[in-house]
């Protein structure tokens, strides 16, 4: 969708695309993306992306920004199980694009692992922290 391209933080522009996808959703049928639909595109896009990112990487470089489908799976593996409200979807980006950059806990060390699978896994990752921290926070909300 060209957020690849974004000028500055084009992995901001991706997380923000996956979040407005998600909205978007939401919006024009009034019902949150249900779980098992919501899995299957995060397996696809996961799936799909090693394959892009694989096709990209010698033309484009390792990890090419202009490839933001990493962001978008990250953003959605977020928002997995967690009702899908405004607030949510903020705190969950938020969340998401915390651990994107910080990288904690392992995440750096899976952008090693070659190929598209190393540009996938660390957003997996980074996404699966965001959504158990977001799970904690409202929990204790």
């Amino acid at each position: 969708m060209g957020a690849g391209y974004a000028p500055i933080a084009p992995g901001t522009a991706g997380a923000a695309v996956g979040a407005l996808l998600l909205a978007a959703w939401t919006w024009v049928t009034g019902d949150p993306l249900p779980t098992l639909p919501l899995a299957l595109a995060c397996l696809i896009s996961l799936l799909l992306g090693v394959w892009v990112t694989d096709q990209l990487e010698p033309q484009w470089g390792k990890d090419p920004s202009r490839v933001v489908i990493d962001e978008v799976l990250g953003m959605w593996i977020t928002m997995l199980f967690v009702p899908l409200t405004a607030l949510n979807l903020l705190l969950g980006f938020i969340l998401f694009r915390l651990f994107g950059i910080w990288k904690p806990l392992g995440v750096r060390r899976l952008e090693a692992v070659p190929g598209g699978w190393g540009v996938m896994l660390d957003d997996l990752l980074a996404g699966i922290y965001a959504n158990l921290s977001l799970q904690v926070l409202l929990y204790f909300l």
